[in-house]
């Protein structure tokens, strides 16, 4: 991928995220970006297809990010959290809008996104409980293919853009929240005193 077209990528996407995607229009972006339309349809053929090149670049970071926590971690909780504080900091102060947007507007990028959640995401919390319980972290007798489903659906309450109010708490708190009470709702009495320690020490 060219410079060029990363830079475009990465400035919309922040545009997207702050403003919501049906609001901002391509001569908003030319505007925003300093460059003009005919040198971002150089490089996307349209608003859709930009939208879909943020989402593939965004999975691509998240796949890595994971990667990461997985190697750099102490244990399943510490990736848990180390997971939790990149897409934290990914969607910090998103619009309201963006995953309305996203489903109604820009089906081939919502179309990545859900493959994204439905086979990597859900194979990542799949292999991270089934880490935690070799720890001694987790519960034991938790199956870990339904709780990664359930972490699944959760998610799905997070984007349907009517379970969570994102206009009275942010993105960053509802998801934070979301890791906790999964760990919570996972951890033996080993794996909660760690939990706390780690909150505690924050």
């Amino acid at each position: 991928m060219e410079e060029k077209q990363l830079e475009i990528i990465n400035k919309s996407a922040l545009l997207f995220l702050k403003n919501g995607i049906k609001s901002v229009t391509m001569d908003d972006l030319a505007k925003e970006l300093g460059v003009s339309k005919k040198t971002i349809y150089k490089y996307f053929d349209d608003k859709n297809d930009l939208v879909t090149k943020i989402v593939e670049s965004k999975t691509s970071l998240d796949r890595q990010a994971c990667k990461e926590a997985r190697c750099d971690s102490e244990n399943a909780i510490d990736a848990l959290f180390k997971i939790s504080e990149f897409v934290s900091e990914m969607m910090q102060n998103v619009h309201s809008s963006v995953f309305f947007d996203l489903q109604k507007y820009h089906r081939d990028a919502w179309e990545v996104m859900e493959e994204h959640k439905l086979n990597f995401v859900k194979s990542q919390i799949k292999e991270n409980i089934e880490r935690g319980q070799e720890e001694g972290l987790y519960i034991p007798t938790l199956n870990p293919e339904v709780i990664a489903s359930i972490y699944i659906s959760t998610m799905d309450g997070l984007f349907d853009g009517e379970t969570f109010d994102l206009d009275a708490f942010s993105f960053k708190k509802i998801f934070d929240e979301i890791i906790h009470f999964q760990i919570r709702g996972i951890a033996n009495n080993k794996g909660l005193t760690y939990l706390n320690n780690r909150l505690n020490n924050q």
